[in-house]
């Protein structure tokens, strides 16, 4: 039985490299709204995570350059809207493509909000309203801890993820039988 044997690297990671590295773990998009009435923004994130179901909390990472920022620390609520694929659109707008910017980016698509509350995207595969329990703060970016306060979950949908710099949407049972169509051997007929 061999050891393994561990080396020690005497360098720096530098951002592109992290980058590109992460680029190869697939992310749920999100899109996380803050505010209320026209003092509303948002921005797109692979960050979103579950974080306990008693009580129901999540986590997000948030750059504490964003325009989202000092909306989170002002009101303490934010909505988490996880979206459908054939929602890329709404995805490429709050990313802050095409140059919109706070309440701009809401347009074109059906917002709800509970008092007080951030808005949340009618349509989306779920969308959950939360209270900011604490923030910790590091780095570039703050950990916000969310307790889910409500929630609207769609019947059903396919999800848009992000990977490789790219959107690309995943679909249930279209991607299982993909799979069982390559992974699972036929079985053979005949004698044995």
């Amino acid at each position: 039985m061999s050891s393994a044997q561990i080396i020690k690297l005497d360098r720096e990671v530098h951002a592109h490299d992290f980058r590109t590295a992460m680029r190869h773990l697939v992310g749920g998009v999100s899109v996380i709204t803050v505010g209320q009435g026209a003092d509303v923004t948002g921005m797109t994130v692979t960050s979103v995570s579950s974080l306990s179901v008693d009580p129901p909390s999540l986590i997000v990472a948030v750059n504490r350059a964003a325009s989202s920022w000092p909306l989170l620390k002002r009101y303490g609520f934010f909505g988490v809207n996880i979206l459908a694929a054939d929602q890329t659109d709404i995805a490429e707008r709050f990313s802050g493509k095409g140059g919109l910017k706070g309440a701009e980016r809401f347009a074109g698509a059906r917002w709800v909000a509970r008092a007080p509350g951030a808005p949340l995207l009618v349509g989306a595969l779920a969308a959950l309203d939360c209270e900011v329990e604490d923030i910790i703060e590091r780095h570039s970016h703050g950990i916000v801890i969310g307790r889910v306060r409500d929630l609207q979950v769609a019947p059903r949908g396919s999800a848009l993820a992000y990977w490789h710099g790219d959107y690309v949407a995943i679909d249930r049972d279209e991607d299982i039988a993909k799979l069982a169509e390559v992974s699972i051997p036929a079985p053979r007929l005949g004698k044995s």
